[in-house]
């Protein structure tokens, strides 16, 4: 019975079924982005622009190294895209106030409209499909998702305190 049983278990791993999934993601980027595109497109922006402003608006006072970590870009990418959102009047950046060398990073109240804008279709998107597929495939999905980060990426989300915590730790910075 314990064969058949992880037989059983084992079909989602098959070739077909992991190509599926592969597509599935495809698609869903597609349509999780086409209307922020369109946005940012007016602005003369693109999706670094929409990552930089999201994780900024997440992570209010976040340092550029910590952006930098988060979003896995070259200094020089980020340097490209955040100077365009300051100079626009999108991003705030002071200094640091235990280390004058830090840059923190907060959106204005343009940028808090942005981002608004930039996440509601987004925001809404996965509601509609959280409530289509109930609490426990909601559950199955973090878990997979949580599933193809990396380790040190997967720590953020370890624990819905430890993501509060880590929160507050950015914040006073």
């Amino acid at each position: 019975m314990a064969d058949i049983k992880a037989g059983v278990n084992q079909l989602f791993l098959r070739e077909e079924e992991l190509r599926t999934g592969m597509e599935l993601l495809f698609y869903a980027y597609r349509e999780f982005t086409a209307e922020p595109d369109e946005i940012l497109a007016k602005l003369g922006f693109g999706r670094a622009h929409h990552r930089v402003i999201y994780f900024v608006g997440r992570h209010p006072r976040i340092t550029v190294s910590d952006l930098l970590a988060i979003l896995r870009i070259t200094k020089q990418s980020l340097s490209r895209v955040l100077g365009e959102l300051v100079r626009q009047g999108y991003i705030n950046q002071t200094t640091g106030v235990r280390d004058r060398r830090q840059r923190l990073l907060e959106l204005t109240d343009k940028g808090v409209d942005l981002e608004r804008e930039l996440s509601e279709t987004q925001r809404q998107r996965i509601a509609r499909a959280y409530r289509m597929a109930g609490a426990e495939a909601v559950e199955g999905f973090r878990k997979v998702m949580l599933g193809m980060l990396d380790e040190e990426d997967r720590t953020r989300f370890a624990t819905p305190a430890a993501a509060a915590r880590l929160a507050a730790v950015k914040r006073s910075g």
